[in-house]
């Protein structure tokens, strides 16, 4: 069973005051370490976060951060893999805009530069391939929430092994992006719609450093049909109502559907 988690860390603020990083980046590496992800994807994580995480996560844990150009302005969605479990075998990430590969670019009416970050690993006991992405659509625009989505569903439907892809996606289940990212351009699964669990108070996952939720399920697990998702997780782990992020993370489990010899080698 493989255990893949999203996780949305909220990004170094220091007008954030009690709920900055420095006070909270502890328990972030407790809930993680808890709950043992073998794939990690975060998002709104700054280079200062992202090292500081690789070096507590150390050794059980590797960063993917291939081809990275590090800029102190920016917040990069980020794999982490269990090394004991994968072997790396390659990556990449690019800009969501018209000029994927210039740094920072943006397009439409996206507020931020927004990217995605992609690896392919093999499974060490079984030899199996598979490709992750984690990204973080918009939080304004609209128009760029799609346009992001439509990026990511031609790049996937080039992909010739499964995918898993994960973030924040800035919009709710049956919207514009998540029909582009399910149906459009891959045949790609909601792990918390395909395990039937219901769109409500209790499935929203941002919640404002107060654990009370608000909005929609915006940060979403999806996968190709190789996969099936056994379960799915809200994590609302705090410390006394002292939460990680303002957002919950999402862990799902999955294992795979097709047998060895259709494990979706390139």
């Amino acid at each position: 069973m493989m255990r893949v988690m999203t996780f949305n860390l909220r990004f170094e603020n220091a007008a954030d005051g009690p709920f900055a990083w420095e006070f909270r980046r502890d328990l972030v590496v407790r809930v993680i370490s808890r709950h043992g992800p073998h794939i990690l994807g975060t998002q709104e994580g700054t280079r200062n976060q992202l090292d500081f995480l690789a070096e507590q996560l150390f050794p059980q844990y590797e960063m993917v951060a291939a081809n990275r150009v590090w800029d102190s302005t920016c917040q990069y969605p980020t794999l982490f893999y269990k090394k004991q479990d994968f072997d790396f075998m390659e990556g990449d990430e690019f800009w969501l805009s018209t000029t994927p590969r210039v740094h920072r670019s943006k397009n439409w009416d996206s507020a931020f530069p927004r990217m995605m970050s992609h690896a392919s690993f093999q499974e060490k006991h079984s030899g199996r391939e598979f490709t992750v992405l984690v990204t973080h659509l918009d939080h304004l625009g609209g128009k760029a929430r799609v346009e992001q989505s439509r990026m990511i569903g031609e790049w996937l439907a080039q992909q010739c092994r499964p995918c898993i892809l994960m973030g924040d996606f800035n919009d709710r289940p049956g919207s514009r992006v998540h029909r582009i990212l399910t149906e459009d351009y891959k045949n790609m699964l909601d792990t918390w719609q395909t395990l039937h669990k219901a769109e409500n108070e209790k499935s929203m996952t941002r919640h404002d450093f107060q654990g009370s939720p608000e909005k929609f399920r915006m940060d979403w697990i999806i996968h190709s049909p190789q996969f099936m998702a056994r379960e799915a997780s809200i994590l609302r782990d705090n410390r006394e109502g002292f939460y990680p992020s303002d957002h919950y993370p999402y862990l799902a489990m999955l294992e795979w559907r097709s047998p060895l010899r259709d494990g979706g080698r390139c």
